[in-house]
Formats: structure tokens, sequence, C-alpha cells
């Protein structure tokens, strides 16, 4: 079995020890990326929905980082959303902004009731360029 190491973003290590959790593990060649949703530094949300959504992907995108990874290399996404109906036009065109062009990653959207104040959560896979995570802010 490969190790598992434990990837954060630079910054937000308390954040997640206070929640008791990991922002990634590294296992052989995948990142698996927890959660990521629009929180300050602080952890609080973002309240105006296109910039929580925003801020979700530029979290996204530091613990990717963290990881050695980038958008490219996301296979596979997962995204949770308080309101589908009427937040899917927003999303979507976020979305396109990162992932302009095929192949796109496969993506599954769930509706959920709950975030812990937050409307919008994403969880990617991702594999990692060459295997080798880059130096970053991490945890073994």
């Amino acid at each position: 079995m490969a190790p598992r190491d434990a990837v954060f973003p630079a910054g937000r290590h308390d954040l997640y020890s206070s929640q008791t959790y990991s922002a990634a593990i590294r296992s052989g060649d995948l990142l698996f990326v927890s959660g990521q949703v629009g929180s300050r530094s602080d952890g609080s949300p973002e309240p105006d929905f296109e910039a929580q959504v925003r801020l979700a992907f530029a979290n996204l995108e530091a613990t990717l980082r963290a990881g050695g990874c980038g958008f490219d290399d996301i296979v596979d996404v997962t995204t949770f959303h308080t309101d589908p109906e009427n937040q899917f036009g927003t999303i979507m065109a976020i979305k396109g902004e990162v992932f302009p062009e095929a192949p796109y990653p496969n993506w599954t959207a769930i509706g959920v009731n709950w975030l812990a104040g937050f409307d919008f959560e994403i969880k990617v896979i991702a594999r990692i360029p060459g295997g080798v995570p880059a130096s970053g802010d991490r945890a073994a």
C-alpha cells in the first residue's frame, strides 16, 4: 500500500488541524483533495455566492499547488450545492473559466441541504505530474 502524506496549502494548516482533517492526501501519484469551500482566511464563509465559488476554486488551487498539481491535473470532480437550480448558472460560468477546453475532468454535482454555512463545495482527485509532489507546506 502506498504511504499517505498529508498536504496543506501555505498558511491554512491551523484551520485544518482545528477541524481534524487534511486538505489533501497524496498517495502514490494521486492527490485526493478534501472538499474546498469559499472560506476566508479565518474560516468564515464568503457571503456573496459568486465570490464564494471563486474563493472555493482559489482555495482548491492553493491546495493543488501544495501537492504539486494544477487544474490541468484534475481527473475527477465532485461538487455540492445547496440550491442547484438557482446556483448552476454561476457555477457553470466559473467552471468554464477554470476548465476552458476539452478534455474536461469528469464531474458529479450533488444537491445537499447543509454545508456548514457554505453554499458550494468542491472536492477533486488529481494525478501528480511525474508522481513527485512539489515542495511546500506538507506534513508527513
